[in-house]
């Protein structure tokens, strides 16, 4: 593996139900274990972006960038 690039991504995926007038939403923060920095989202929809942003800018080893582990 080439120095820099990453065999994988963790986070600590916390969720809870945060009422909202008369809807309850889900909240949702992300940890990372090694630096401890957190990153809260306010809907499912931001987390899911985040993710898919952490994917785009860490490729698999060989992989390109927007290769979201493609397999050949």
């Amino acid at each position: 593996m080439a120095t820099g690039q990453l065999a994988y991504l963790s986070y600590l995926l916390r969720l809870w139900r945060a009422s909202g007038g008369d809807s309850h939403l889900w909240r949702a923060s992300l940890e990372d274990p090694l630096t401890g920095e957190r990153t809260g989202f306010s809907d499912l929809e931001a987390l899911i972006a985040f993710l898919l942003t952490q994917i785009e800018e860490h490729p698999l080893p060989g992989g390109e960038p927007g290769d979201r582990g493609k397999v050949n």
